[in-house]
Parts: C-alpha cells; sequence; structure tokens
C-alpha cells in the first residue's frame, strides 16, 4: 500500500470493488426539523423557551392546586 502523495492513502481493491462511500443519503422529514431546530443557536433558543413555558405551566398549576386545597 506505497502512496504516491504524502498524505492520502489509496485502498486498490476497494476501488476495484466500485464502493462509493461519499453517498449522502436522503434525510427523513423529522431528522430536518431536528437538525433545523435542536442544535445551533436556534436549538439554544427553544431549548430556553421550552424550559420557561414548563416552569411556567408548573407555577400555574400548583398556583391552581393550592387554591382548592387551601379553600376553607
Amino acid at each position: 500500500m506505497d502512496s504516491n502523495n504524502a498524505g492520502s492513502v489509496q485502498y486498490d481493491r476497494w476501488n476495484e470493488d466500485n464502493i462509493n462511500m461519499n453517498v449522502e443519503a436522503p434525510q427523513s422529514t423529522l431528522m430536518r426539523i431536528y437538525n433545523r431546530m435542536c442544535t445551533g443557536s436556534t436549538g439554544i433558543a427553544v431549548k430556553t423557551a421550552g424550559a420557561l413555558s414548563a416552569l411556567v405551566a408548573i407555577y400555574i398549576i400548583g398556583y391552581v392546586t393550592g387554591y382548592y386545597v387551601h379553600r376553607c
């Protein structure tokens, strides 16, 4: 396995089989949504908004529950 270039390695046996390793599979809709909404700066904003809305929902549930429990 001698290479002509210093930084490349050539696999002759693989090249004879015509195997293409650079094939991009089409992404599903869910994977595109995940990549768009859950990574990068948009992902941070979505996670922050989700955490804030969860805290507000828990606060409201606790307030309503406490109101009905202590309503004597």
